[in-house]
């Protein structure tokens, strides 16, 4: 009887032990992970500020989710992406790049959190198509990059600030009290009476201008221009997509990958395999 109670105490402290890991690795402030390839290991660090991508990230890991995918898109000198679950066994002409775990992530986008060397990002769709910027569930990229002059750095805040306004003209055409607007602007369009369309543009500079002065402005911190002047990375993606970690270990087999031949549809030639576990 002694015995039968010591082996039920025994089992409970056990399977104690065992939740308790299981929490403290959900809560872990560094999460780490390591992707294995066949050019060798990158170890990531998950960050605390995006907990939904950082616990979903844990989840498909987990569930081996990752385990034979490919890395199928890769650019050198910008970034590796991976996690298409359509890359298993996928056959060398197939076009990848749109699979996924049947859901999406809110977005977190994160003040502090940007596109540096071995910055892990999540992927997703266009904003066309995706105007709240949601990350793919599964689908992640790692930033290569290069190194920027502060000129480039200056022409990169022009151009993001001028998508920001277009995006603000968009938001005014099609708003529903605006329809007459936009009737307006497809009809100057077609005919192609480039002094009537200027007009209009004038008119609606007023309501632009205005909506402007409610929208942030996107500027580069003094940190993100000694990162991207000194370390390099991937500037033109800040504000956009969701940082939600960084490689602390084996960014040489990062630019390795990136080095390899690709397709027309970035695609490397010959597959690149990966499998990720807790470290």
């Amino acid at each position: 009887m002694k015995h039968k109670i010591l082996l039920s105490i025994t089992i409970l402290i056990a399977c104690s032990l065992i939740f308790l890991s299981f929490i403290n690795f959900s809560n872990n402030s560094e999460s780490q992970f390591v992707i294995k390839t066949e050019f060798g290991d990158i170890t990531l660090k998950l960050y605390d500020q995006t907990p939904l991508h950082r616990d979903n990230f844990i989840k498909l890991v987990s569930s081996n989710f990752f385990n034979d995918l490919l890395f199928h898109r890769v650019i050198k000198t910008f970034m590796i992406q991976g996690g298409d679950p359509d890359s298993r066994n996928a056959k060398p002409e197939a076009v990848l790049g749109n699979g996924g775990p049947g859901y999406n992530i809110k977005a977190e986008i994160v003040n502090g959190l940007f596109h540096k060397r071995g910055a892990l990002a999540a992927a997703r769709e266009s904003d066309m198509v995706n105007p709240n910027r949601e990350s793919s569930g599964s689908q992640f990229y790692i930033v290569q990059g290069k190194v920027f002059t502060n000129q480039e750095l200056d022409m990169v805040e022009q151009n993001q600030n001028q998508s920001i306004k277009k995006q603000v003209i968009g938001k005014i055409l099609y708003a529903p009290e605006n329809k007459s607007m936009l009737v307006k602007l497809d009809s100057l369009q077609k005919t192609g009476n480039k002094e009537e369309l200027n007009k209009f543009i004038m008119t609606i500079n007023p309501l632009v201008e205005k909506e402007m002065a409610n929208v942030s402005k996107f500027v580069f911190t003094a940190e993100q221009r000694k990162v991207y002047t000194t370390i390099g990375g991937a500037p033109h993606l800040d504000g956009a997509y969701t940082v939600f970690g960084e490689v602390i270990e084996g960014m040489n087999v990062v630019d390795s990958i990136a080095s390899v031949n690709v397709d027309k549809n970035d695609r490397p030639i010959k597959d690149i395999k990966m499998k990720i576990t807790l470290k």
